[in-house]
């Protein structure tokens, strides 16, 4: 489930959804971050989370945070996070029920950053979703065992322990936004798969395709060094509190 064997073509064509994300998350950074384009940073100011703005009516400032990033590492890094761990939900969710909960996991870890967090306080950055997805995922984990394989289980469990150690031990860290992800996305995931048969369905024919296409293809590409170091560098981005 975490382990990407897709060409570049195909993760498009079976993950839009992820693709789309991560592409304005690279567009965004550079029209915000590269002077040659926009000599200012009046976009970057316009869309970053200003709590003091929000209050006197900015609301969309809930939301574009999420797409926004303060340097090409914590773009980079957030970027290889939903790659690893956005495509097993896209196709469990399917791509609307996926994009509602990656915005809405993400607007209320803004919403509560707004409410604890001081009227002077900033912030922009995508890891509130990202966040919200390893929730969906551990409601999945505890609440249906039987659609998750133990091994996928257990990368879970570590990540987010993991995550959640280095959330409160690295500085400049928006500790309200990733926890309250994480407890909106396991809540929200709850809901989710309460929807049961369509599930697991889901992960039944995700599981199928991946057994038939391991069979198929035994050798050890270049392209699978490819996803490797994409699955590193997510990891050693969690841990680096970019």
């Amino acid at each position: 489930m975490f382990v990407r064997t897709e060409s570049f073509k195909e993760f498009i064509r079976y993950y839009p959804v992820v693709s789309v994300i991560i592409f304005l998350h690279i567009m965004i950074y550079m029209l915000t971050s590269i002077p040659a384009i926009f000599p200012s940073a009046s976009i970057f100011e316009s869309l970053m989370g200003v709590n003091l703005y929000i209050v006197q009516g900015e609301y969309w400032r809930l939301v574009t945070p999420i797409f926004v990033h303060s340097g090409i590492a914590h773009m980079l890094f957030n970027s290889f996070s939903l790659v690893l761990f956005g495509p097993g939900l896209e196709r469990i969710l399917g791509k609307s029920r996926f994009i509602l909960l990656y915005l809405a996991t993400g607007v209320l870890a803004n919403v509560a950053t707004l409410i604890l967090k001081p009227l002077t306080y900033t912030h922009v950055g995508s890891s509130g979703s990202i966040f919200g997805l390893f929730g969906i995922y551990l409601a999945i984990v505890f609440l249906r065992k039987e659609l998750m394989s133990r091994q996928n289980s257990q990368v879970i469990l570590t990540i987010a322990v993991i995550g959640v150690i280095m959330t409160f031990l690295q500085p400049n860290i928006n500790i309200t936004a990733h926890i309250f992800g994480l407890i909106t996305g396991f809540i929200l995931g709850a809901i989710q798969i309460g929807r049961g048969r369509a599930l697991t369905e889901s992960i039944r024919n995700i599981s199928l395709r991946r057994s038939s296409y391991s069979a198929g293809k035994r050798q050890f590409h270049a392209k699978h060094l490819i996803w490797i170091a994409i699955a590193l560098l997510a990891l050693l981005g969690l841990l680096g509190g970019f």
